[in-house]
């Protein structure tokens, strides 16, 4: 029903779900990996404070992230976000400084076998 290359998207923080902390990220990746071998892509999202940590660690794991304003209001410790842009450009710094290279618009959406907004009847 459902064909590999799986899209895997880790939460961690939201009230309920498994906290934010590095060992459960380490945890669920290995799940992952040990689930789905090499048949997966994941991305990372954690609530509040721990959005950035996560996302950074994240990318140095492999993994792709997001970012915004709907999972944490701050771009650092006690400064709030002026915008998904601020926060954006923020993780786009850190994993370039990584060595890793930013998917375009075109290629997520080759990536995620997304139509794109203008293969959408709305």
């Amino acid at each position: 029903m459902v064909k590999p290359p799986f899209f895997v998207q880790i939460i961690f923080g939201i009230l309920g779900g498994i906290g934010a902390e590095m060992r459960n990220l380490m945890f669920m990746k290995e799940t992952a990996d040990r689930l789905f071998g090499d048949d997966y892509r994941w991305s990372v999202l954690a609530a509040g404070p721990s959005q950035m940590p996560f996302a950074t660690q994240a990318a140095m794991m492999g993994g792709n992230v997001r970012v915004g304003l709907e999972d944490s209001l701050y771009i650092g410790r006690g400064q709030l976000a002026s915008s998904n842009a601020e926060q954006v450009a923020k993780i786009r710094r850190i994993v370039e400084e990584l060595g890793h290279a930013i998917a375009t618009p075109a290629e997520a959406r080759e990536i995620l076998v997304l139509k794109g907004g203008d293969k959408v009847g709305f």
